[in-house]
């Protein structure tokens, strides 16, 4: 009976993430369904949207280093709901249609608890799930899962500001919507999630003690390093797929609702269909997340160069849709497991919370510049040219990506090949 009570509670703290990492960076990342209404209702540029996310993304590095502590000193019965609460009150501020300046600091309190306080603790939480030979599988499911909500809540949003009008109103009424059920799940997560067992140590002291030790262990392990970077590779190309929902829009002029269902599809979708794809094929068919990535980053780089060759304007919208939800598929597989390479560098359990920390940190480091670089270079380059230009840049970060997928690949050879002395 004991034993079927915990795996009850540790399937509701699923559920509980599962919904909370579906409604929390909806958002944040308003700009993947909703990027057009930014420009139009709020009258935003791309170099000032590429601000808003380059300047939280600062807030999101420091927040990081902060969470290599926080996530092993503090129960994720606290933070995960602290995180979606005060998400969904800083979201609320944001149907306002603030200045540019409050925009910003709402951003930041957005990079906080998404990233510092929500992120981390997830991710520590879902690696002590599962078993070392389950690890693709347990990260593939949660993002299928957070996939499903992404698509469920953005469709909501997206019938809500048509219903309203298709206008400010409909863009407010989005935006409410989103605020309030991030609150609810904070409500709702405090209940559902079991507490750590760190938070039965007595003394504030040692607590403080076994997180700073966790910290200091993960920053001397070279394989959390190098892991850090393979996410950082691939993140740097993820970012740029949101500028396909704008590219449809200026290039083939395609209504602004359909850019926003197909921003839907290309960023949540994707994710429910490519979270349990990549996590079973890193599992049971290259047996490496490592492996996994390296080769889905050569089909990307693929991808991208026929996407940069192809006469735009004189083609199909149809082949524009299917190259680009292509590469988009191949960068949701990768996401879905690159963390599940922790295990294979053989990271000890008792430093997760601090491993993925650093992990994100260094992985999530490109939010706080490329943003501003893609869309720097749109405002600069106007029309066809500056698209181009950013599926370039994306082509040849994937071929950073394939080298340090490489050196990683190496690195856990090396450490199995230790293991088995």
């Amino acid at each position: 009976m004991g034993k079927k009570k915990l795996l009850n509670q540790k399937q509701l703290s699923f559920v509980a993430l599962m919904l909370g990492g579906g409604a929390i960076y909806k958002l944040y990342f308003i700009d993947s369904v909703f990027y057009i209404q930014m420009q139009k209702f709020m009258g935003l540029s791309h170099t000032q949207i590429g601000l808003l996310y380059s300047i939280a993304g600062i807030v999101t590095t420091i927040g990081f280093l902060t969470a290599i502590f926080i996530t092993d000193r503090f129960s994720k019965k606290k933070m995960i709901p602290l995180a979606l609460i005060v998400n969904g009150l800083a979201g609320l501020g944001m149907a306002t249609f603030p200045s540019f300046p409050t925009l910003l600091i709402l951003y930041c309190c957005f990079a906080i608890c998404s990233d510092m306080l929500f992120w981390p603790t997830m991710l520590k939480t879902i690696r002590l799930m599962g078993s070392e030979t389950d690890q693709g599988r347990m990260f593939g499911f949660l993002e299928s899962g957070r996939g499903l909500i992404d698509t469920i809540i953005a469709f909501a949003g997206l019938g809500l500001f048509t219903i309203l009008g298709s206008g400010a109103l409909g863009f407010k009424g989005a935006i409410v919507f989103f605020a309030g059920l991030a609150i609810a799940l904070g409500i709702f997560s405090y209940f559902a999630i079991e507490d750590d067992e760190i938070s039965k140590v007595a003394k504030s002291s040692e607590r403080n003690k076994i997180a700073f030790e966790g910290m200091m262990k993960a920053f001397k392990n070279i394989g959390i390093w190098i892991v850090a970077f393979n996410i950082f590779s691939v993140y740097t190309v993820y970012i740029g797929i949101r500028y396909f929902v704008p590219f449809l829009e200026d290039i083939y002029s395609i209504p602004i609702a359909l850019a926003s269902a197909y921003g839907i599809i290309n960023g949540y979708v994707l994710k429910m269909v490519g979270g349990p794809l990549g996590g079973y094929i890193a599992d049971k068919v290259t047996k490496s997340a490592a492996k996994f990535i390296r080769i889905m980053l050569i089909i990307t780089f693929i991808f991208l160069s026929i996407n940069i060759l192809l006469p735009h304007g004189k083609i199909s919208v149809y082949i524009a849709f299917v190259i680009s939800i292509s590469i988009a598929s191949s960068i949701f597989c990768m996401r879905a497991v690159y963390f599940a390479s922790m295990e294979e560098v053989k990271v000890p359990r008792e430093i997760t919370g601090s491993a993925m920390a650093l992990g994100s940190f260094i992985g999530y480091l490109p939010g706080a510049f490329m943003a501003t670089i893609y869309g720097t270079i749109l405002d600069s380059n106007p029309g066809l040219t500056g698209y181009k230009l950013v599926f370039t840049t994306m082509a040849v970060l994937c071929l950073l990506g394939v080298f340090v997928s490489s050196i990683l690949v190496k690195r856990i050879k090396k450490v199995n090949e230790l293991g088995n002395a």
